[in-house]
């Protein structure tokens, strides 16, 4: 197995980039989902999993140059993320602040996917509140743990681009390798590189994948298939539909594009 791609998402829920490499810590990738929008009317966290309100965010894109972060936005315009919370809450049609500092304890509101699917992007439907970054340490808004990996055994199975899972690393698997793989890689070590990760977690899916992203149309058996396919325990979330994993970092260090991965 090697690096196929890496990836990084400066703002969460907006487009990121492919890189040539990363350095990886505790909270994961470098500049990862290191800002966020935050609602000014409920103080939770933008995120496109709620896509009535904010699946417009994966119609921007974030970069990140040292340490400063440009947004484009759909009509081209670009804005430095300091200067970000005008344009965006004239986008959105909400009002919305740029944070880069988790508060304790901060929520997301994520549908029942199935629901959306059942119901549609524009209803109306139950939205419980998620805390977010549970198993990261630090301020990022990441999902849960500090980093996602996929592999292509299991995008090509279920015929699905990667950007739609917003993975940071894809892992080239050997051909023949059984879609959803990472199912086995639960509680084992990966090197990559000269990087140490344990995996954590299987990656529950929402109704991101399924949306718009860019230019890309909706894609609803990006979740479907999982559903269909690989529902299973989720420790502390139950039995949710996933493809990829969740992985903590145990060794820090840069990470390449075709680096070796190996499963300890």
């Amino acid at each position: 197995m090697k690096v196929l791609e890496l990836r990084r998402y400066p703002v969460k829920s907006m487009l990121g980039v492919v890189v040539d490499d990363v350095e990886l810590g505790p909270g994961g990738v470098d500049g990862d989902r290191a800002l966020a929008l935050v609602d000014a009317e409920t103080g939770r966290v933008a995120t496109a999993k709620h896509p009535r309100l904010w699946r417009s965010l994966l119609r921007c894109s974030a970069a990140r140059d040292g340490s400063a972060v440009t947004i484009t936005l759909p009509d081209g315009r670009t804005v430095a993320a300091a200067d970000a919370d005008g344009p965006l809450s004239e986008f959105l049609g909400r009002p919305v602040r740029l944070a880069a500092d988790r508060p304790a304890g901060a929520e997301v509101e994520r549908p029942d996917p199935e629901d959306v699917l059942a119901q549609g992007v524009e209803a109306e439907v139950e939205a419980p509140t998620l805390e977010i970054a549970q198993g990261t340490p630090g301020g990022t808004f990441v999902d849960h743990s500090p980093l996602h990996l996929i592999t292509t055994a299991t995008l090509e199975h279920l015929g699905v681009e990667a950007l739609r899972y917003r993975p940071n690393v894809v892992v080239a698997t050997p051909p023949g390798t059984a879609p959803f793989v990472e199912n086995d890689w639960l509680g084992r070590e990966l090197t990559v590189g000269g990087v140490r990760l344990r995996v954590t977690l299987p990656t529950p899916r929402c109704s991101v994948p399924t949306l718009e992203h860019g230019d890309l149309p909706r894609a609803p058996h990006a979740v479907r298939g999982p559903m269909a396919e690989n529902r299973v325990e989720v420790t502390g979330f139950g039995v949710l539909p996933c493809a990829g994993a969740y992985a903590e970092v145990l060794d820090g260090g840069t990470v390449r594009t075709g680096d070796a991965v190996e499963l300890r």
